[in-house]
């Protein structure tokens, strides 16, 4: 089965600096802080259906509570990655490792197509898929636009995700999302739970049906290949800790302990 895998340019607009929303540390400060960010998207080109968007957004209150304790986020570092695996995955390490090798075998057209295409390893995508979203059985429970908005919002990570936030209006607007589309706390999306940003930089659609879809797996899984790509994979080159390809893992999450475990278990389900 051959693939053909077209990219989607979706260039998130920069709003001038007049119109930057200051971060809030109150969350009954959060109506005035999407006032403020709705001319910082406006500025950015957000259109109507995204303006509305925004105005109806609620905060989240997981993701306001993840983001007031901060020492719950560091978590434990893990020596063995295969102890990570576990917890992350609710199960032993080798029974995740498994389920990777066996997602593989029964999609094996679209990961050689997907290596062929990006040089990235079908057992690396398939890993970062399992251990995003179950492999796609769950995609998340919160609305994208709420957890991204109060994702911003907070001073501890503001303004480094308001990026974030104004792209996740931008797919509003472009019918990529509704309003009530649920994700992950932080506004992550789909299968494989990109930031709305990262999904208008490196978003593609694999199955040719003329639009990408964080919510469809093929289009999900090309587009975490091309983020890694692009971030400076090197096709046939190895993974481990050290290495290059190692280093870019960090592109996709900058935790260490994921890292290892995308690496430990990416080795040993082969693909």
């Amino acid at each position: 089965m051959r693939r053909t895998l077209v990219a989607v340019c979706m260039t998130v607009l920069t709003a001038p600096a007049a119109f930057a929303a200051p971060c809030i540390t109150s969350q009954g400060a959060f109506p005035s802080y999407k006032q403020a960010l709705s001319q910082q998207a406006s500025a950015a080109g957000v259109g109507q259906r995204g303006l509305q968007a925004l105005q109806s957004a609620q905060l989240s209150g997981i993701t306001w509570r993840f983001e007031s304790s901060p020492s719950s986020q560091s978590g434990v570092s893990y020596s063995d990655p295969s102890n990570f695996l576990a917890k992350r995955s609710g199960s032993s390490a080798q029974a995740f490792i498994n389920q990777v090798s066996s997602r593989i075998s029964s999609n094996a057209n679209l990961f050689s197509s997907l290596e062929q295409s990006y040089g990235v390893p079908g057992s690396v995508l398939a890993t970062i898929w399992g251990l995003e979203t179950s492999f796609g059985g769950y995609l998340g429970g919160t609305s994208i636009v709420d957890g991204a908005v109060t994702l911003a919002s907070y001073c501890r990570r503001h303004p480094r995700f308001e990026d974030a936030a104004i792209a996740a209006l931008q797919l509003v607007d472009r019918g990529v999302i509704t309003p009530g589309t649920q994700g992950g706390p932080s506004g992550e999306l789909g299968h494989m739970q990109f930031l709305a940003s990262n999904w208008a930089q490196f978003g593609v659609d694999a199955n040719g049906d003329g639009r990408a879809d964080p919510y469809n797996a093929t289009d999900a899984l090309a587009s975490a290949a091309n983020m890694l790509r692009r971030n400076g994979w090197q096709p046939g080159q190895p993974f481990t800790e050290g290495t290059r390809n190692f280093q870019v893992l960090s592109a996709w999450n900058d935790s260490g302990n994921y890292q290892r475990a995308i690496a430990y278990a990416a080795s040993r389900a082969g693909g």
